[in-house]
């Protein structure tokens, strides 16, 4: 229905002859449009215009406002789960895209900020360090066959947006997959590619270079001393985990992949974005004219990206959906190594030890694990842990390797045939057969363990 200036109360009409209003009378407009109820201003400063594609599930913000609630959500999960401490090196895992370039300019923000303070105290009062950044980008050109032109347009975009944030510096650490594999091996991309290879399943063979690409980043971060490694998974990211995770039959390790810290690798994880969602780390890139870098995704069948597509259309329909479904999956029973250890090194300030203590996340009642798949390094169940008797009638290494995996690496991952068995595991990584041998040597001790009462001892064998 047509509307007219005396009664319009949507904004549609603007008579253009007459004047601008000032400053002080647009805030007063806005002020009252807001005591109406007509949800024309930010629902938090009460004064400036929220923007359109910043609906969230507590209202509608300002670019200010928008702003600030999203770092407000990346502080208050680094302080709540001692993520961050003064003494820290941080390894950032950037990847170009959107949520990783908002997770390395909020650490880069906090950094400043903390630097900012320290250079300000006087020398007698800096107890507490800045804590050390670093930016390490896998690259994956040998395993996904990008053309050469495009990688190093992605390389000198992410050069590029390093260098230009502000001191303190930032080492930059570029670092093929392939070189999961022993240093100074010539054939690393031939192994690599021929490990892939023989994975026939999309769905395994996409995990496995995410395992890969793990590897890597850890592989990165002892080589040159990080203590902590943030990744860029948000709220988006999270609840189509946990779909793809329990269709995938992973659903007693679900809880591991899930929380704000998982130390159960030898550099802990850390997930600052856990509360954030795709969509506001989006708009906060383009506000902020945050340049990301992105290979172009190939149609992909495996179950992952079918789950995400699948989730991103139920968050279209009812935008608290992604949040509900990471809000579910929490109630789930974490695991010991879902929180950050505490700190007992001497030379660490007295004040870093306190604070931590204080914010650790207190896990009563978590489930402990000392088993763990040696391809995705999901902790076991009982019900996953090889047999004794399975395990001493095994003959080949290949087909130890097997049995220690987790039932979702075995049906996604290992190759049905014997023979492809064989060829897959002698292109293994060194790392991952490693994990196989400290996993089956736990078995037998766990096993032992259990049967002690009923062993006989060597005097009572005696005829």
């Amino acid at each position: 229905m047509a509307c007219n200036g005396a009664s319009c109360q949507s904004n549609c009409y603007r008579d253009e002859d007459e004047p601008s209003a000032k400053p002080d009378d647009v805030r007063s407009a806005a002020a009252a449009a807001a005591d109406e109820g007509t949800g024309a201003v930010c629902v938090k400063c009460k004064a400036n215009e929220p923007i359109a594609a910043a609906a969230a599930a507590d209202g509608r913000f300002c670019a200010d406002c928008f702003r600030s609630n999203l770092f407000g959500k990346f502080r208050h999960a680094v302080a709540s789960n001692a993520m961050i401490s003064p003494a820290d090196n941080v390894l950032v895992a950037f990847s170009g895209g959107h949520a990783s370039r908002v997770a390395l300019q909020f650490v880069h923000d906090i950094q400043s900020k903390a630097q900012k303070n320290f250079d300000a105290s006087r020398d007698l009062d800096r107890s507490l360090p800045v804590f050390g950044v670093g930016v390490a980008f896998i690259d994956e050109s040998a395993a996904c066959l990008i053309p050469s032109s495009e990688m190093d347009g992605v390389l000198r975009d992410i050069k590029l947006m390093v260098s230009q944030l502000s001191p303190p510096h930032k080492e930059l650490h570029i670092f093929p997959v392939e070189s999961v594999y022993s240093e100074g091996s010539r054939d690393s991309r031939d192994r690599l590619k021929e490990l892939l290879d023989r994975v026939s399943d999309a769905t395994g063979k996409e995990d496995l270079l995410a395992h890969l690409r793990m590897l890597a980043l850890q592989k990165v971060a002892s080589s040159y001393g990080y203590n902590r490694i943030v990744l860029g998974s948000c709220t988006s990211r999270i609840a189509s985990h946990v779909l793809s995770a329990t269709v995938k039959g992973q659903g007693y390790s679900l809880p591991a992949d899930i929380q704000y810290v998982d130390a159960r690798w030898g550099v802990p994880l850390v997930f600052p974005l856990h509360d954030c969602l795709a969509q506001e780390l989006r708009m906060l890139c383009h506000l902020d004219g945050l340049k990301t870098a992105e290979l172009p995704n190939g149609p992909c069948s495996s179950i992952n990206s079918l789950v995400s597509s699948f989730v991103a259309l139920l968050q279209e329909e009812n935008p608290s959906r992604e949040c509900t479904i990471v809000r579910t999956a929490g109630k789930l029973t974490p695991f010991h190594f879902n929180r950050i250890p505490e700190i007992k090194d001497s030379n660490v300030p007295l004040a870093t030890r306190r604070r931590q203590k204080r914010s650790n996340l207190k896990l009563n009642g978590s489930i402990s694990s000392e088993s763990f798949c040696p391809i995705c390094y999901s902790p076991l169940s009982k019900s996953d842990l090889p047999a004794l008797g399975s395990l001493e009638t095994q003959q080949s290494a290949s087909d130890v390797f097997g049995a220690a995996c987790c039932s979702s690496c075995q049906f996604q991952i290992l190759p049905r045939d014997a023979s492809d068995i064989e060829q897959f595991y002698s292109h293994v990584p060194e790392a991952l057969v490693s994990r196989a041998k400290q996993t089956n040597k736990y078995d037998f001790g766990s096993l032992r363990e259990q049967i002690q009462d009923y062993l006989l001892s060597d005097s009572e064998t005696d005829p």
